[in-house]
């Protein structure tokens, strides 16, 4: 092995089999593949070449800095849980870098590069997809906690709502005030989250519209205001209309809610229910059924996982679902309950 003052950016290039600009860009923080992303920081590893004097005194050890990487910052909920995540961070001595992936994959892939790169001491993550690719932070022994969406396929603690159950009250509601079909807004396939909320609004649809076909109302969206107002308007073009609609978050509900409203129809006449407290609207819609998100626990609760992790924690994997009750005077509240990872 090279020893650590030798190594230069040259070895590490001809190592791993790039350019040392490949390299450079590895260590900036650029657009390089996940392939080559691995293979330089693997020969850097192997020659115990670090970019820089303050790299090279962190190579063995990590940064009080963790990476928060969200969906989609736009969105109050994700403002709501970087709060909670900086709250405990700050409090255990942690700063909090945020990142946000927009849903994209590529981007994700890119900051989780970085975080590896500058020594980050692990990873709070909103996936972009069940598949998101998170082995360039495994494979460095850096910790990740996921939360709001799980990642099933990955060794990693997870910090999520009971989203299944959420879809489940949502639709009920509409139906309990008299909908006869509650058709569903939900986020994209690839969103664990949204397949989970809709598959809680199957459930009861399959149950209280005996005969109805749920796939014509089911209609797939991007978890944004447009997303939720051209959902709304495809559903309406129907040859049988819902008289109801879940829409499974707050962006969507939002689109979904000013779609009706230009045709002149609105609640409580439609029924609506929104899978989250609703930003930003100029007056509180009357009818309309929110189910509350803890966005701010998820984020604490996710800062304490990781920091657990951080500081040496060896249970194993678990998943922690937050669950919505209510408190003696009607406020919702929520509650962990903690099951191991299978």
């Amino acid at each position: 092995m090279v020893g650590e003052a030798m190594a230069t950016i040259y070895e590490v290039a001809a190592l791993a089999g790039v350019s040392p600009a490949t390299v450079s860009r590895v260590f900036n923080g650029s657009n390089v593949s996940r392939e080559r992303t691995r293979l330089v920081l693997r020969a850097a590893e192997q020659l115990g070449y670090s970019p820089n004097r303050t790299a090279r005194a962190l190579r063995m050890q990590t940064s009080t800095v963790i990476a928060l990487i969200v969906a989609d910052i736009e969105n109050p909920f994700f403002t709501a849980l970087a709060r909670g995540v900086e709250d405990v961070a700050h409090g255990a001595g942690y700063s909090v870098v945020l990142c946000n992936s927009d849903e994209d994959p590529a981007r994700e892939g890119r900051y989780l590069t970085i975080a590896v790169s500058e020594h980050m001491a692990g990873v709070i993550l909103v996936p972009a997809g069940t598949d998101s690719d998170i082995s360039v932070l495994l494979e460095r022994g850096r910790p990740v906690v996921s939360v709001d969406r799980a990642l099933p396929r990955s060794p990693v603690d997870s910090v999520v709502v009971d989203n299944l159950a959420g879809g489940r009250e949502a639709t009920a509601r509409l139906y309990d005030r008299g909908a006869r079909r509650v058709a569903c807004i939900t986020g994209p396939r690839a969103a664990e989250t949204a397949e989970l909320r809709s598959a809680g609004w199957r459930e009861v649809f399959l149950r209280r519209s005996p005969g109805a076909d749920p796939d014509a109302y089911l209609v797939h969206a991007d978890y944004r205001v447009e997303g939720g107002r051209a959902a709304m308007a495809e559903l309406l073009g129907r040859a049988e209309p819902p008289d109801a609609v879940f829409v499974a978050n707050n962006l969507m509900a939002l689109g979904a809610l000013g779609e009706l409203g230009d045709r002149g129809v609105a609640p409580p006449g439609f029924g609506v229910a929104a899978y989250g407290d609703l930003p930003y609207f100029p007056l509180e819609p009357s009818g309309v059924e929110v189910i509350p998100l803890p966005a701010r626990l998820l984020g604490a609760t996710a800062a304490t996982v990781l920091l657990e992790r951080i500081q040496g924690g060896g249970q194993p994997h678990r998943t922690i679902v937050l669950r919505n009750v209510a408190d003696a005077d009607g406020v919702s509240a929520a509650r962990p309950a903690r099951r191991p990872t299978p």
